[in-house]
């Protein structure tokens, strides 16, 4: 009769390991993310871009005057 006894309390283990999986996946995004952001220096060099765009102008039309 003491076989069939269902020990419940911790040590299971039944939910945990998706968690686990979820967590670690997480840790390596973040561990990725942190190696192009500290390694490479974050941000690329500035550079000097200058746009100039010139656009014709553009005239409303004229409003109807109410009689």
């Amino acid at each position: 009769m003491a076989d069939n006894i269902n020990n419940t309390g911790s040590g299971s283990g039944g939910g945990s390991a998706g968690i686990a999986f979820i967590v670690g996946g997480i840790v390596v995004v973040l561990a990725i993310l942190a190696y192009f952001v500290f390694a490479r220096g974050g941000a690329t060099d500035s550079k000097d871009i200058n746009v100039d765009v010139n656009l014709p102008e553009v005239a409303a039309p004229a409003v109807p005057s109410v009689n």
